[in-house]
């Protein structure tokens, strides 16, 4: 696959594939991107993650498509509060992973060796001085990856196809935009979103009537919002109401103090990823007095790969990564949870037990400001 990076003040891809024949899903979901380069914040990501992890997790795949290498990816990855995916799409498609630990797709790589030649390509492009090739890292087995200036590109790119194709690699596909233009404007099952990244996948769930599309992040009382959906709900709320408590944007917080205490068992215990175990109700007496220790600060928490199972009638056991960063640090733990349901509210739940372990890889750990 050649890839031609476009510069301007919009940078956009223009891919020649030698396999397909007309745009992919692989290739939708790559212009759909998650991340929002002008959302500092990361408001509309940390509103899909906590919508997937309280509704989709535990029975939906979630892909990453992306044109980026592995190196880029992974650097984006501790960067920003990115979701652990199930399947990761990157290089514009010719690399397929699965899982955490990206186990690569072996069939798919001996797919696309089946018309690659990569000599056929670096001989052409050579053909072309207005190509100027990409870093080391952008070139991969199945990708050579070209900067272009976009003011040239469109003859570069029509002389350059005709070149491909004679020597057989099959088309050059326009931008996913111009494709919508002239061939999906009309069709229901295509949308062209409005909002922006991971937003505009929200409204995307919203318009095809696919599930839930009003993250929890949406709703401003977590806290008694009414009935909670299931253990994963339950966990995404908490982690939420946490973070605003700390941000001290919780009001009327003696009253709510009450409520949370009211979650967890009067008897059960916290295991602190530094391996320090504590009576659950002391862990919620430091809690209190921390409201609005964060305040001046950036500071946000996530769940990541929430899974749960009931393990005896009305006892789940709750497992997920939990995420924090504050100022410019990011730092996660393993954390599991059991919690029963509520006799007089089954869809509510009392945690009895959590316990945390810091995840490998992290660099040095803020052991002090890590409650829960």
């Amino acid at each position: 696959m050649l890839m031609v990076h476009l510069k301007e003040e919009e940078l956009w891809n223009f891919i020649a594939d030698s396999v397909y024949d007309k745009p992919s899903c692989a290739d939708v979901l790559n212009c759909l991107k998650q991340v929002d380069h002008d959302d500092p914040e990361n408001l509309a990501l940390l509103r899909f993650n906590a919508l997937w992890e309280a509704y989709y997790r535990h029975d939906s795949l979630l892909v990453f498509s992306t044109g980026r290498s592995p190196t880029i990816y992974g650097d984006l990855r501790k960067q920003k509060p990115l979701l652990t995916p199930d399947i990761t799409i990157m290089s514009v498609g010719t690399e397929i992973t699965y899982g955490e630990s990206m186990v690569p797709d072996d069939g798919w790589k001996q797919y696309l060796d089946h018309k690659w030649d990569r000599d056929v390509v670096l001989e052409e492009t050579a053909k072309f001085p207005e190509l100027t090739m990409q870093s080391e890292t952008e070139q991969r087995p199945h990708k050579v990856s070209f900067y272009l200036e976009k003011g040239k590109a469109p003859n570069v790119v029509k002389a350059l196809s005709k070149r491909l194709e004679k020597r057989g690699v099959s088309n050059a596909q326009e931008e996913l935009l111009h494709w919508y233009t002239e061939n999906a404007r009309s069709n229901p099952q295509i949308i062209h979103a409005t909002e922006r990244c991971a937003a505009g996948i929200l409204q995307a769930i919203g318009d095809f009537s696919l599930g839930p599309n009003v993250s929890p992040r949406d709703i401003g009382d977590c806290m008694s919002s009414g009935k909670v959906l299931g253990p994963s709900h339950e966990v995404v709320m908490f982690y939420i109401f946490y973070e605003r408590w700390r941000c001290g944007e919780v009001e009327n917080p003696k009253q709510y103090m009450h409520n949370f205490k009211s979650i967890f068992h009067s008897t059960g215990n916290c295991v602190h990823p530094s391996g320090v175990d504590q009576p659950m109700h002391q862990v919620i007496d430091t809690l209190e007095k921390a409201f609005g220790d964060k305040k001046d600060q950036y500071y946000r928490v996530w769940i990541d790969s929430l899974s749960f199972a009931e393990v005896s009638v009305g006892s789940w056991l709750v497992k997920f990564d939990k995420w924090e960063i504050s100022g410019n640090k990011s730092q996660g733990c393993i954390t599991k949870v059991l919690m029963n349901s509520k006799v007089d509210a089954p869809h509510h739940y009392t945690w009895m037990h959590l316990h945390q372990t810091w995840l490998d890889g992290l660099g040095e750990k803020d052991e002090v400001s890590w409650l829960l």
